[in-house]
């Protein structure tokens, strides 16, 4: 048996939208999509489209690869410790 490929993908656009002090609306209306899109989104519960992922980081300014990746991201108190 093969080990399985997990089809998640782990994402940072709740942090960047607390740190930018963008709400789910905002965002949302910004991207022209639902806002619960958005909180879908954020939680995993849907997996964006390249188009959408590539909106979403042109719209906080960073690299989508920022905003989206296959593996979890560190946690942000784990990377405090280590700089």
């Amino acid at each position: 048996m093969s080990p399985q490929v997990s089809e998640a993908v782990h994402n940072r656009i709740a942090l960047l939208r607390a740190e930018q002090g963008v709400s789910r609306r905002a965002l949302a209306d910004a991207l022209g999509v639902h806002y619960q899109t958005v909180g879908y989104l954020e939680r995993g519960e849907n997996n964006p489209s390249l188009h959408l992922a590539l909106r979403i980081a042109e719209f906080f300014g960073v690299p989508v690869e920022v905003v989206f990746s296959t593996s979890p991201f560190p946690r942000v108190s784990d990377q405090s410790h280590s700089a």
